[in-house]
C-alpha cells in the first residue's frame, strides 16, 4: 500500500527510534523525530549487535565501521578466570556475524543515515503527553504540539506513549544492580565476550573500537534499590570492592575504571497493547529487557523494521495490528530467556556451582556445536524475511 506522504512522528532519538525513522522514510513517509536531549549522542557504553540485529542494519543500507567482530563467548570462573565453556561463534552460519560496537557509534550511524534520507530530527523536544485519534498529537512540554498521521513511542522504559496505551504498571526491582564502564584495553582483551561468573555477581567484558577499549558490565545482587535510571554515578572503589575476589583479567580491567555508571535492574511486563488509534510502541517502550542476553538494541532494531514493513504492506490501520501480532510473542520469548540467565551466573553454593560448571565443560567438550546452536532461534531469526 505504501507510505508515500504519510506524516509520522517518532518520540525518541535512540536506536529504535532512529532505525524506525530511517526505515519509514525509505518507504516514502515524511518523518520527524522528537528528541528531548540537546544533541543526538550516547556516551560511555558498548553493546552487542548479534546477527538478528545486523540483518536490519544491512537491510537499511548501513555498515558498522570500527566494530569488533566477535569470535566467541567465553564463560569463566571468577576465582582465576579459568574458562568453563567456550561458545565458538565461527560455528554459526557464515552469514551470522556478531559484533561489539560503542553505543555512540551506532547512534551516530543511524542518525547520519536518517538525516541523509531526509528525516527531520528536532532536539530539545520533551514530549509530556500524547493524544490519540484520527490525527494524533504529541504534546511538547513547552506547550507546542506536533500533529501527525501516526505517532511512534520509542521513548524508553519511562515511556509517555506506553502509559497512554496501557496505564502505569509498576516495575519490580530484581534484586540486582549493574555498573557499566569503558576502560582502555591494557590486558590485550581478545575479540570475544567474557562472562566472569561468581557467587551473587558476574562481570561481562568485551572489546570496542578496534580493540582499543573494553566495555564492562558488572552485576551484583542487592536487597534494595531506590530508583531506576541510567544516569547515576558511583565511586569506582565500590565496584572494585564488590569484585575483589575475582581473579584473571578482572583486577586489571577494574583498575582502569574512573567513574562507573550504576543503575538498578527492574523487571517490567511486556506491554499488552502496542498500538491504538494513531499510536504505536517499539523497543523498551513496549518490552524493556534485562541485560542478560544482550538483546535490547537488537530487539529495537527488529521492531523498527517490522513496524515499517507492516505499515508499508497493510497501511496505517491494519499494519499496526499485524505488527503487534508478529512482534509480541518474540519479545516475550527473548525477555523470558534473558530473565532466566542471571541465576545461572550467580550460583553461590560451591557444590552446586561446581556441578554446573562441570556440566558446562562436558557440553563444551563433547557437543560444542550443540552448545552454540541452542541459540539458533535467536540469532538465526531474520525479521526482514519474517514480515
Amino acid at each position: 500500500m505504501g507510505l508515500q506522504g504519510s506524516q509520522i512522528t517518532v518520540i525518541g532519538g535512540g536506536i529504535g527510534g532512529l532505525a524506525a525513522a530511517l526505515a519509514l522514510r525509505q518507504r516514502g513517509a515524511d518523518v520527524v523525530v522528537l528528541e528531548q536531549a540537546g544533541e543526538i549522542c550516547e556516551v560511555g557504553a558498548g553493546l552487542q549487535v548479534s546477527p538478528n540485529g545486523l540483518r536490519v542494519l544491512e537491510a537499511l543500507g548501513l555498515t558498522l565501521e570500527g566494530a569488533v567482530r566477535a569470535g566467541a563467548v567465553s564463560l569463566r570462573d571468577y576465582r582465576d578466570g579459568a574458562e568453563v565453556l567456550r561458545l565458538d561463534l565461527a560455528r554459526l552460519d557464515g552469514a551470522q556475524a556478531y559484533h561489539f560496537v560503542h553505543r555512540a557509534d551506532l547512534i551516530g550511524l543511524l542518525a547520519d543515515g536518517a538525516r541523509a534520507a531526509g528525516v527531520r530530527i528536532r532536539l530539545l523536544q520533551r514530549v509530556s503527553g500524547v493524544r490519540m485519534g484520527a490525527q494524533p498529537v504529541a504534546v511538547i512540554a513547552n506547550g507546542d504540539s506536533c500533529p501527525a498521521d501516526l505517532i511512534i513511542g520509542a521513548d524508553g522504559v519511562k515511556s509517555v506513549a506506553r502509559g497512554v496505551l496501557n496505564g502505569q504498571a509498576p516495575a519490580r526491582f530484581t534484586g540486582q544492580v549493574a555498573w557499566r564502564a569503558v576502560v582502555p584495553n591494557t590486558c590485550d582483551h581478545p575479540p570475544e565476550a567474557r562472562v566472569h561468573m561468581g557467587p551473587g555477581r558476574h562481570l561481562v567484558s568485551y572489546p570496542l573500537r578496534g580493540g582499543d577499549f573494553v566495555n564492562l558490565v558488572a552485576v551484583e545482587e542487592r536487597r534494595s534499590w531506590t530508583e531506576e535510571g541510567w544516569t547515576h554515578r558511583d565511586d569506582a572503589k565500590n565496584l572494585r570492592r564488590a569484585f575483589a575476589r575475582f581473579g584473571g583479567d578482572v583486577p586489571a580491567l577494574l583498575a582502569g575504571v574512573k567513574a562507573p555508571g550504576l543503575w538498578g535492574l527492574f523487571r517490567h511486563p511486556v506491554a499488552k497493547r502496542w498500538h491504538g488509534e494513531g499510536l504505536a510502541l517499539l523497543g523498551d517502550a513496549a518490552h524493556p529487557t534485562l541485560p542478560f542476553l544482550a538483546q535490547g538494541a537488537n530487539m529495537a532494531l527488529e521492531d523498527a523494521w517490522a513496524l515499517a514493513a507492516c505499515l508499508e504492506r497493510d497501511g496505517l490501520a491494519e499494519g499496526l495490528g499485524r505488527y503487534q501480532t508478529l512482534r509480541r510473542p518474540r519479545a516475550v520469548q527473548v525477555i523470558n530467556a534473558a530473565t532466566g540467565n542471571a541465576w545461572k551466573y550467580h550460583l553461590s553454593n560451591p557444590l552446586i556451582r561446581g556441578a554446573a560448571h562441570l556440566a558446562l565443560r562436558a557440553g563444551g567438550r563433547f557437543a560444542p556445536g550443540r552448545m552454540v546452536h541452542q541459540f539458533d532461534w535467536l540469532y538465526g531469526y531474520d525479521v526482514t524475511q519474517a514480515v
